[in-house]
């Protein structure tokens, strides 16, 4: 089965890379791997805002972390032309905005890599940080980047 048809299985359409908020590209390919820069947690087309352990719960982390994953496919399609080019999710990144005594923050990153695990599979298992930080552009929940093999 190809990439595409677990992701319409999923009942997930990828969207058009975002225009960078600051001084930086999407993307950068270089060798046969892909740096997908960090991409932060939106919802209604806006920064998902909330601090983990104030005014977010894990749940709601969690499915911000998943929606960043969609997004984050959908700029690793274009930067590849094609996502069954993708020999493996090489790593994520994951910052979570979170109060000091909030410590489940591996928990919300579980969003976005259960989703690049079914959408994947083998090639979907990857290596992982996840970290609690005071803030992040926007004031967005979570932010997390991606490395991928072509």
């Amino acid at each position: 089965m190809s990439i595409y048809d677990k992701l319409k299985d999923l009942g997930i359409t990828l969207p058009p890379v975002a225009t960078p908020a600051a001084a930086y590209v999407p993307f950068v390919k270089t060798g046969n791997l892909v740096f997908i820069s960090g991409h932060i947690a939106k919802k209604d087309g806006k920064a998902w805002v909330g601090q983990l352990g104030k005014t977010m719960q894990t749940e709601e982390g969690k499915a911000a972390a998943r929606a960043i994953a969609v997004d984050l496919m959908g700029t690793l399609h274009a930067a590849v032309g094609d996502l069954n080019n993708v020999k493996r999710i090489v790593k994520l990144m994951s910052l979570v905005n979170s109060t000091p005594d909030f410590t489940e923050q591996h928990l919300v990153t579980n969003g976005a890599s259960e989703l690049i695990g079914q959408v994947f599979g083998d090639k979907g298992a990857h290596a992982r940080s996840a970290f609690g930080v005071a803030q992040i552009p926007m004031g967005a929940c979570v932010e997390i980047e991606l490395i991928a093999e072509v």
